[in-house]
């Protein structure tokens, strides 16, 4: 694995501004959001407006990717996602989210998630995970992605790919009639082929007209995630694996986590739609 140093906090940036017109999420300038009490399963109208977020939220990440090199900072990746959303009419959910001060998460190396984009500097042989959450008409899109800079080590390369797999062969195994800890069983199964260790205490979700409606989706095979698929629930699935322990430690700043022996981590995250015979990604660009 790379030798580089761990990652310390750099110095945050004024706080983005989102033109007026834009529609914000009701949590935004509250300390949490307000729990969610409607279906799992969605209506039609509501799906439709979930593809119209899924991808602006995928355009998004991929604009800000386009631009990860060494030397780029973290902020200035959430600059560009920032404006990518609200040109396109969409506010970026996590700013504001329970006070989270950026527009997008921004995880390099060690950290797990939540990572706060600021001034630190990819470095050539850095992995950065974007976690991008697009609002516009009333509901959330959310996706991630992690991304090699520069010459990256085979040991993280072969993480970050296989961790991509293990999130596609848990979307193939999402069916309506399944309960949902078959999605973790798909994955832990995967990652223990490789000796990786699989994040527990950050899941996939439900989401809608809610950023987190409830609904836990474990990336682990947990014999408690018994709640049984059906057509229209729509939730994220966004497996964590890490080279080494599951255990995870946070920073003082309350949102950055990263791995407990600080060998590094991989994620990625879709959006999906419980169809009559399987899954519909709703995060695609």
């Amino acid at each position: 694995m790379s030798g580089q140093s761990l990652l310390v906090p750099g110095e945050l940036s004024p706080t983005r501004s989102v033109p007026g017109n834009i529609r914000r999420p009701e949590y935004v300038g509250k300390p949490s959001p307000t729990p969610y009490t409607g279906p799992e399963i969605q209506n039609a109208e509501t799906i439709e407006s979930m593809r119209i977020a899924g991808r602006i939220a995928a355009q998004a990440m991929a604009e800000a990717a386009k631009l990860i090199a060494p030397g780029v900072t973290t902020d200035e990746l959430d600059r560009v996602a920032h404006e990518f959303m609200c040109d396109h009419g969409a506010y970026p959910s996590t700013l504001g989210y329970r006070g989270f001060p950026k527009s997008l998460c921004s995880s390099v190396n060690e950290v797990i998630c939540h990572g706060i984009p600021d001034s630190t500097v990819l470095r050539d042989g850095d992995i950065v995970n974007l976690d991008v959450t697009a609002y516009i008409n009333g509901v959330h899109g959310d996706n991630n992605a992690t991304y090699l800079c520069g010459d990256v080590d085979e040991e993280s390369r072969l993480l970050v790919e296989r961790t991509q797999e293990s999130l596609a062969r848990a979307i193939k195994a999402v069916k309506p009639g399944r309960q949902i800890n078959v999605i973790g069983r798909v994955i832990e199964s995967y990652a223990k082929r490789f000796g990786y260790g699989v994040v527990r205490d950050f899941t996939g979700h439900g989401i809608n007209s809610s950023f987190h409606s409830g609904l836990i989706i474990p990336h682990y095979d947990s014999p408690h995630a018994t709640t049984v698929m059906q057509p229209g629930m729509t939730f994220t699935i966004e497996p964590m694996l890490t080279l080494g322990t599951h255990e995870y430690d946070m920073w003082d700043d309350g949102w950055t986590v990263v791995t407990k022996d600080r060998k590094r981590t991989a994620q990625f995250e879709h959006t999906l739609v419980v169809t009559e015979s399987g899954a519909e990604i709703l995060t695609l660009p």
